[in-house]
């Protein structure tokens, strides 16, 4: 395994690597996985998926650009070595470090916007917010030039708005969504986790409790429409007296429209998903809970 900072040296690198396959008559196959690091069992999944390609390159870096000026940017959790150690051990190639200098070496001028798949959910709360995940992705893939990239659908706006984003400009990447990794309670795994009191991480369980119990209901016919969704994950969430919530939404997936409240959750031919934010005391969490046509779980 190398590490890398610069990235023209990791554009020579990958050309290198190339090359040689290509002198053996033989292509390679790139899998990247973009991370903001402090590294855990999801991001190791995404890992273990990208070994199908013949190079992994997992980038580590906490993006500025995509956080607003009261998050967490400063105080988000970083342990490089801590990270490096789980890379080698699930087989990366290489890992590319930089720092925010060999990303951003002067004030930028050209940003990526995908526009409406961003207005709603995080990027209702989050202004900008996205605008700063496409361009650093943008940004990663001009480097790297990967075949495919792994995202987990935790995000799932992200992966949304990611894939609008290739199919809008031609990119040759193939993304591949991966399922959401949870604690053995159901908790999702997020690098943010370690912000919450042992009150505050109790409590959160709820956002994946309700939506396990909403998915049986749906099952049951017990809950019928988008609306019987919204208001039973709402009630549900509130019932735990440090949650604030963000947001609950039910939604198209992945062109993120509104569903009519009456909509019959059975009766959509596409797919949609129910997505929470919610806050623990300064922690936001979220997740979601994604339904194939016809009300059958596949991400949840």
């Amino acid at each position: 395994m190398i590490v890398i900072q610069e990235p023209a040296e990791l554009q020579s690198e990958i050309k290198r690597r190339r090359f040689a396959a290509a002198r053996m008559g033989r292509e390679l196959s790139v899998g990247l996985v973009p991370t903001m690091g402090y590294l855990h069992e999801g991001h190791a999944s995404l890992l273990r998926k990208a070994r199908a390609n013949d190079v992994v390159v997992l980038s580590i870096f906490v993006n500025p650009i995509q956080f607003g000026p009261n998050e967490d940017f400063e105080r988000y959790p970083r342990d490089a070595q801590r990270d490096l150690a789980l890379a080698e051990q699930e087989g990366v190639d290489i890992v590319f470090m930089p720092e925010v200098k060999h990303m951003y070496p002067q004030r930028a001028k050209t940003k990526v916007q995908v526009s409406d798949l961003t207005s709603g959910l995080c990027g209702a709360s989050r202004p900008g917010h996205f605008d700063g995940v496409t361009t650093v992705v943008s940004k990663l893939f001009h480097i790297v030039v990967p075949d495919f990239a792994y995202f987990g659908m935790k995000d799932a706006q992200q992966v949304a708005v990611l894939s609008q984003m290739v199919r809008d400009l031609n990119m040759n990447v193939t993304l591949v969504p991966c399922p959401i990794v949870r604690e053995q309670d159901g908790l999702a795994l997020s690098s943010r986790n370690v912000y919450l009191s042992d009150e505050q991480r109790e409590q959160a369980l709820v956002l994946s409790a309700s939506l396990k119990e909403a998915r049986q209901r749906i099952d049951e016919g017990g809950i019928t429409t988008a609306a019987d969704l919204k208001a039973f994950l709402t009630d549900r969430i509130l019932s735990k007296p440090l949650a604030e919530i963000d947001y609950v939404d039910v939604l198209t997936f992945p062109g993120l429209e509104a569903l009519p409240e009456n909509a019959k959750i059975q009766e959509i031919e596409g797919d949609i998903i129910a997505a929470l934010a919610v806050k623990f005391g300064s922690t936001r969490l979220i997740d979601n809970m994604l339904l194939q046509k016809k009300g059958v779980a596949i991400y949840a």
